[in-house]
């Protein structure tokens, strides 16, 4: 038995999701009483008795949590967890550990190969059920917040203290693949390039904060947005040698050339004051050309004109 569901796919409505639930261990026992217990809760189960079939079941379907036992014969959780940690698919599925061991660098090797909790056995059922519902809500809340974020067509990343990457944006993956053929889009350590000034970022007092990197063929502008959770913090990445992209707001906007730039500098955030220093005018001139840019679009705000510069560029 290394796989199996738990409940028939046509007994789900297809409008509903169900929240489903990996549990992994080795003893049949505890598999069965573990599926009893969060399908009386309304939870979908999978099963796995070992590291390796939690890792080929993951290939084929992604689950809101996983239940995973600490020591198994052959691969065990702790390193696989390590390995689902690494791949996209899995790597922001919330893990528990479900372990007899006591001892405090136990716990610290469970939290330290990605897991967001962990449980000791005997399990507390009415424990173990309450853990489960919360850390698949805020998996949820974060993948909410994380859609928002997506939607803006914002070249956005998340970097931890240490400078690697949790999550980002499509266009700021895009972005970093193109001038980081190295990067791959999993969690894990920013680009030689990027760490440096990642680390300057996160030194930094205020919001707003800005460092500027020439590479060989571009210059890239990394903007710190806020802190998150921790010492986690959102950085917008601009490409600021944005040739092309101001060719295309000028022809898909009938703009000017000024016109054209100071629309793609409001929609990489800037007030005036930076931007007449950027175009080297005066920013008297820089909201002049704001107002033509919002008669030509038909819009009355900031908001409004960078929201069409960013539908016009992903596009």
């Amino acid at each position: 038995m290394s796989a199996l569901s738990s409940v028939a796919p046509d007994q789900q409505s297809p409008q509903a999701h169900t929240d489903t639930v990996l549990v992994v261990d080795d003893t049949p026992e505890s598999l069965r009483f573990l599926a009893d217990t969060l399908e009386a809760e309304g939870m979908r189960v999978l099963i796995a008795t070992s590291g390796e079939a939690a890792l080929a079941l993951l290939a084929h379907i992604t689950p809101d949590l996983i239940l995973m036992d600490a020591v198994m014969p052959g691969m065990g959780g702790f390193e696989a967890t390590r390995i689902l940690k690494r791949q996209p698919a899995s790597a922001r599925v919330p893990v528990i550990f479900m372990t007899g061991l006591t001892e405090s660098e136990h716990v610290l090797a469970a939290l330290e190969a990605g897991s967001v909790d962990y449980v000791r056995k005997p399990l507390v059922i009415n424990e173990l059920v309450a853990r489960v519902r919360v850390h698949m809500a805020n998996a949820r809340l974060a993948q909410d917040s994380q859609a928002a974020l997506d939607a803006s067509g914002r070249h956005l990343i998340a970097v931890s203290q240490g400078q690697s990457i949790e999550w980002w944006t499509p266009q700021a993956g895009s972005l970093l693949e193109d001038y980081f053929p190295a990067w791959r889009r999993i969690s894990g350590p920013a680009p030689d390039a990027l760490a440096p000034a990642l680390a300057r970022l996160a030194r930094a007092e205020e919001n707003g904060a800005t460092i500027r990197i020439d590479l060989p063929h571009a210059t890239l502008e990394l903007v710190l947005v806020t802190r998150l959770r921790g010492a986690e913090m959102l950085v917008r990445i601009n490409d600021v040698n944005p040739a092309a992209d101001i060719a295309l707001l000028q022809a898909r906007h009938g703009l000017t050339l000024r016109e054209a730039e100071v629309l793609l500098w409001i929609s990489h955030g800037k007030p005036n004051r930076v931007i007449s220093e950027i175009l080297d005018i005066s920013p008297r001139t820089v909201n002049k050309h704001l107002e033509q840019v919002f008669i030509k679009l038909g819009v009355e705000t900031r908001a409004a004109a960078a929201a069409f510069a960013v539908r016009a560029l992903q596009n």
